[in-house]
């Protein structure tokens, strides 16, 4: 796992052994920041990265000097690991141990870009939920963006807010808008 682009460009992150994520890889995440670079200037730009995991877009989001992010993480042993990384690499990451679905429920905070990487099993019926929240919270800032990365085999192209899908072998990016 490495930072693309930004302040850390280049830097390898490695994280421990037993961690209970699959990161994104990182073909799967220049193409990714390839695509938003053509919406957002990232020093403009606050984030929110559910289920952050080893913090690998969270990093990479705050090396490229967005102005806000947040990563949310229910395990304790990835909490501590980007706590860890942020430190060390001196990065404007906040990092909140708690449940998904109940964060999404109690934040009033908007975002312009959420960035999701549930797990690829996690139920469709969840899948929904989490977009729909975020839709009916009001979580996106105008203009703002939810990113969902998810196994091929999740289909939310039938979501009245889905804007593009992206697919990159077994993996999909799922963009979502206030669509008017």
């Amino acid at each position: 796992m490495r930072i693309i682009s930004g302040k850390h460009k280049g830097r390898k992150i490695l994280p421990p052994k037993g961690l209970p994520v699959r990161p994104t890889t990182d073909l799967c995440k220049e193409s990714l920041f390839n695509i938003l670079q053509n919406y957002y200037h990232f020093t403009e730009i606050s984030v929110l990265d559910l289920f952050a995991g080893t913090g690998n877009i969270s990093f990479e989001f705050a090396s490229r000097g967005a102005i806000q992010v947040t990563a949310v993480e229910q395990d304790v042993k990835c909490v501590n690991y980007i706590k860890q990384i942020t430190l060390q690499l001196d990065l404007p990451l906040h990092v909140i141990k708690t449940d998904v679905f109940g964060f999404l429920e109690k934040n009033k905070t908007k975002y312009d870009v959420i960035f999701a990487d549930p797990p690829y099993d996690m139920p469709l019926e969840h899948f929904l939920k989490m977009i729909d929240t975020v839709f009916e919270n009001d979580l996106l800032a105008e203009d703002g963006m939810l990113v969902i990365e998810h196994s091929k085999y999740t289909k939310l192209s039938n979501h009245s807010n889905l804007s593009e899908e992206r697919i990159y072998g077994g993996s999909v990016f799922s963009f979502f808008e206030n669509i008017t």
